[in-house]
């Protein structure tokens, strides 16, 4: 990829704007920060240079530029960020007209071609008439119908399959996209979605990756209700939500996300004006959909619907969310109709249930008093044993001492009592020692670790401020390993700015290194002076350490004169470093 159209692309998108579609920064001093999107943290420590153009995590140590984050963030290869940020920045690029040349990318527009044809089929067949009928009648409009690009899977073992192959997409292709299946025995391939509406599962850059089916009502002795694209190269069901690609911008901007369970839901949801909503993708909330969340909002409603079923995936999903440290409500609804059934039959009555959402443990409250009496000492046995583990887990004392006291109330018995079995629960977590240095970098030996934590500083200092090339002599430069000596070489020379437009990798490397002086602020040639001194100085102890070991092999075969010429170097040395050492 010629560099100019790497170059042309950043002049024109800002990297404070574009990671500010992701994640929530606010301005400190020359800078910006935020909660690093690439591990769990409470404390922000990602820091945005736009001076540098650079962002990197103080906590996790990710660091580089737009297309590093898009290549993360959205878990793509260099190209397909390359075509994201092009399209953001209205670059043209003339090397994507050929024919896409990796497996993942081909993937992908073997994903792309296969909802075109889901799309057709809804509206030019016949069944898909009827299965268009069917999202009208469960009042999804026409233009969610469009906007969501919902299709139909003809009834026929291979239609899909063969228009893909007129396309030039392989058999093993198409099975490898989850679309076909390879018979057990006849070895041949058939559609795997067979007269079911499609719902296309996009990523974060709106591509389709995965899709789900949903089987034409009457006809639900063909299978499940929904089938679900298996886990392929592009898809993974337990990492993605459903809408999230649409709902991003605004969850970050009103700081709220609405969860729902199906593709309906999300649909209405929307449709009523609730952009901020997603669901999972056939699956229940896992651990790792919620760190995506957390991307953009910990404010969460959990709108599942309020049968028995809907009520412990609840539970199950609250769970997960306190763990991440979540501001949970869930919707205030009692009826067994799911969201998309309660949108269509009123959608003010959704409005209403959203906004009126309960905390958590009214929540927990409603659902325990409900099942057991409070009126009989059994019933209070087992309300006390279903609450009291909750309350307990509850950081906030202030907090907990009101629910304490509102269970109190609820069963009519002395507060003491609550408070006294919920100490019974509590056992102390014995505090973990905090890792030695060592112990974090056990791989290095000491002083080869702190040679490379110098060597790295000096580079941090060379890529934050321009300094004299003086200040490092020729024989300094030999202190260093070859990638550190190269930089340095080149700097003196000054060819350093050529040397990083050749290279991406190491033009983020030595921002990322200069965004940790910069937030430092300190005096940069001093700080140089002590890091090539102490360079030295452990350049020396590894020389006389090598030396004590030649004069110790020396005494044992007697070699006299071998012995007299090594301990003058090993004096020559010492007096150096005790030189070093007075200044």
């Amino acid at each position: 990829m010629d560099n100019s159209v790497v170059n042309e692309i950043k002049s024109k998108i800002d990297i404070v704007d574009l990671i500010g579609e992701y994640v929530k920064l606010r301005k400190v001093g020359s800078g910006y920060q935020g909660l690093c999107p690439f591990h769990a943290e409470k404390t922000p420590s990602f820091y945005v240079s736009p001076e540098r153009q650079s962002f990197k995590c103080f906590g996790c140590g990710a660091y580089g530029d737009i297309f590093t984050f898009i290549m993360k963030i959205e878990g793509v290869e260099f190209k397909e960020a390359l075509k994201i940020l092009a399209q953001k920045a209205g670059v043209t690029l003339h090397q994507f007209h050929s024919p896409v040349n990796t497996a993942r990318q081909r993937l992908l527009q073997l994903s792309e071609d296969a909802t075109r044809f889901f799309e057709k089929q809804l509206k030019a067949s016949e069944e898909g008439k009827k299965a268009q009928e069917y999202l009208l009648s469960r009042k999804i409009n026409e233009e969610s119908i469009r906007k969501w690009r919902l299709g139909y899977a003809p009834d026929q073992w291979r239609a899909l399959t063969s228009f893909l192959i007129k396309l030039g997409f392989l058999e093993e292709e198409i099975v490898k996209a989850g679309l076909a299946i390879r018979h057990e025995t006849k070895h041949s391939v058939y559609d795997r979605f067979r007269g079911r509406i499609i719902f296309p599962i996009n990523d974060l850059s709106g591509q389709p990756i995965g899709f789900g089916g949903r089987v034409m009502p009457g006809v639900e002795e063909k299978g499940a209700k929904y089938l679900n694209t298996p886990t392929t190269l592009l898809y993974d069901k337990s990492r993605v939500l459903y809408g999230l690609d649409k709902a991003k911008t605004k969850i970050r901007e009103l700081d709220q996300v609405i969860l729902v369970e199906g593709y309906t839901d999300v649909i209405m949801s929307h449709q009523a004006g609730f952009s901020n909503t997603v669901s999972v993708s056939g699956t229940a909330l896992t651990p790792y959909q919620i760190d995506i969340l957390k991307r953009y909002s910990d404010k969460i409603v959990v709108a599942f619907a309020m049968d028995e079923a809907g009520r412990l995936a609840t539970q199950r999903s609250i769970n997960l969310l306190q763990e991440k440290g979540f501001l949970i409500r869930i919707m205030n609804a009692d009826q067994n109709l799911d969201p998309a059934e309660m949108i269509a039959q009123d959608p003010k009555e959704w409005k209403k249930n959203i906004e009126e959402a309960r905390s958590v443990f009214d929540f927990y409250f409603q659902r325990t008093f409900t099942k057991h009496s409070k009126e009989t000492p059994e019933g209070r046995r087992e309300i006390m044993a279903i609450l009291l583990p909750l309350l307990e887990k509850i950081p906030n004392k202030i907090e907990q001492a009101h629910w304490m006291q509102k269970l109190a109330q609820e069963l009519k018995v002395d507060e003491a009592s609550v408070v006294a079995e919920i100490k019974k629960i509590q056992e102390p977590v014995a505090e973990k020692e905090p890792l030695t240095l060592a112990e974090e970098v056990n791989q290095f030996p000491d002083r080869l670790f702190r040679m490379k934590k110098l060597e790295r500083r000096v580079l941090a200092l060379l890529a934050a401020k321009k300094l004299p090339t003086a200040l490092i002599s020729p024989q300094q430069i030999n202190l260093f390993s070859d990638l550190p000596k190269k930089v340095i070489q080149q700097w003196k020379k000054g060819r350093l700015v050529k040397m990083r437009e050749k290279s991406r990798e190491l033009d983020n490397f030595l921002n990322a290194l200069a965004v940790e002086i910069d937030q430092e602020g300190i005096a940069v040639e001093k700080e140089l002076t002590l890091c090539l001194r102490e360079l030295e100085d452990l350049k020396v102890k590894e020389e006389l350490e090598q030396l004590s070991q030649k004069i110790k092999e020396a005494e044992e075969k007697k070699q006299d004169k071998i012995l007299e010429k090594l301990t003058q170097q090993f004096q020559k040395l010492s007096q150096r470093l005790n030189h070093h050492g007075q200044d």
